[in-house]
């Protein structure tokens, strides 16, 4: 699936990020994921991907931010700047996906600091 999400069909790498998605809702599936190096193509999904793709890889980053190591391993890819612009530039969907996935990365305090430097915080 990881792989898919890299260098499938656009739909093809939308179906992969629910798929990656849906099997993150589980502990060991979330562990598997990140181990399987599946942070990344997702980021790149949510930069690349069409909108539908955008909003599943956010969703999928939601739910793989869960554990605390993994919100380090998804600010280290670059995700939290990928996830502010997003925010502010994707559909209604894609924007509250990636709002959640950043309220899940904030339970870290280092993160808080990376989503207020990419402008996740309006005065």
């Amino acid at each position: 699936l990881v792989e898919l999400v890299r260098t499938g069909t656009s739909v093809g790498q939308q179906n992969a990020a629910v798929a990656l998605r849906n099997l993150a809702v589980n502990d060991d599936n979330e562990v598997a994921i990140v181990a399987a190096g599946g942070v990344g193509p997702l980021i790149q999904l949510m930069r690349s991907g069409n909108d539908a793709a955008k909003e599943k890889a956010a969703v999928a980053l939601w739910n793989l931010s869960v554990k605390s190591e993994h919100k380090v391993a998804i600010a280290a890819a670059g995700g939290i700047a990928t996830l502010v612009e997003l925010s502010r530039n994707g559909t209604i969907g894609a924007r509250e996906q990636a709002a959640a996935a950043l309220w899940s990365l904030s339970a870290n305090n280092d993160n808080k600091v990376l989503i207020a430097a990419a402008g996740g915080i309006d005065s």
